[in-house]
């Protein structure tokens, strides 16, 4: 019980979303263009995060359908953003995996002539929390 209402509260704090706002009415879910992928749509996920249920979000490949499209975020009435809480979510899963740390010297192997110095430095910035 400790470890689920920690991990409700990191993925909150993680991704700035207040699930509280959903009302349920369904408009992220039906412009998610991976709707058919999913075992979660995003109205469930924003829904099973409020509730608590992280364990199942973590488990499920539904993060990883999730285009990051971020066409939830725009239909969304109330301004609820359930890419973002499934962003959490998969960083979460990654963190526990222990696959998410980069180190300055692991660098160098990663550049490539076309890649953005913005996209080096992003994640960075990201896999050194």
């Amino acid at each position: 019980m400790e470890n689920k209402k920690y991990l409700q509260k990191e993925i909150i704090r993680m991704s700035g979303v207040n699930p509280k706002k959903c009302m349920r009415c369904g408009k992220c879910s039906a412009t998610c263009p991976a709707y058919d992928e999913m075992e979660y749509h995003p109205h469930q996920f924003v829904n099973m995060v409020e509730s608590g249920d992280i364990e199942a979000l973590m488990n499920s490949k539904s993060i990883y359908k999730c285009l990051s499209c971020f066409a939830c975020i725009d239909r969304c009435p109330r301004g609820v953003e359930p890419a973002k809480l499934v962003e959490a979510v998969r960083l979460s899963v990654i963190r526990q995996q222990g696959a998410n740390h980069l180190t300055p010297d692991m660098i160098p192997a990663m550049l490539d002539e076309d890649l953005p110095q913005q996209a080096i430095v992003s994640a960075f910035r990201k896999y050194t929390k």
